[in-house]
């Protein structure tokens, strides 16, 4: 599985991220993605919504700057609303972001 994926739809304004991490959770996989343009805005999606929704793309799709960044971003950014996510990122032994 590839570790650039876009997503068809802005996430709190923006559409490039990269998978960092797949873990098991209870009965299921997941998958943590981080936004290349924010690192504090990241999420973790069960793989069967991940790989069966049509919301993503893989691969990094060359959009417009104003696709790419919405003004979603800056209101997100703005509000209180951007300490919400993952307050922490775990790393897996077999990651290719694992540098440690």
């Amino acid at each position: 599985m590839g570790n650039y994926w876009t997503s068809k739809k802005p996430i709190y304004g923006l559409r490039h991220f990269v998978l960092v991490n797949k873990a098991r959770e209870l009965d299921q996989i997941v998958f943590l993605l981080v936004s290349v343009i924010d690192v504090e805005i990241n999420l973790k999606i069960n793989q069967e919504e991940f790989l069966n929704s049509n919301n993503w793309e893989k691969g990094w799709v060359n959009l417009p700057k104003v696709d790419s960044i919405t003004d979603e971003y800056t209101l997100y950014k703005s509000s209180n609303k951007g300490k919400e996510g993952v307050s922490k990122i775990f790393i897996n032994q077999d990651s290719l972001f694992n540098i440690s």
